[in-house]
């Protein structure tokens, strides 16, 4: 059995510490690990959806372009086409 005295008891104090330690510090450097990529996910995330959200607004706004363009080329068309 070990005496237990003032430097014993320091001793498997700061033994049980260091392994204390050496056990959980990967744990806890992966959960930080994991957080600080979840919040870059989120905002790559956030990014992508408000891309998504301007690609359709520009895809209906060259849509409604298009459309007024042959209307314009019709009328045109059909202006020239009285003209002879």
């Amino acid at each position: 059995m070990i005496k237990l005295n003032a430097k014993n008891s320091i001793f498997i104090a700061f033994s049980i510490l260091i392994v204390s330690l050496v056990l959980y510090m990967p744990k806890i450097y992966l959960r930080n690990n994991i957080y600080y990529v979840s919040k870059d996910v989120n905002k790559l995330y956030a990014h992508y959806t408000s891309l998504k959200e301007e690609n359709r607004f520009l895809a209906q706004q060259l849509e409604d372009m298009k459309f007024k363009n042959q209307i314009v080329d019709s009328l045109i068309i059909k202006s020239l086409e009285e003209k002879k």
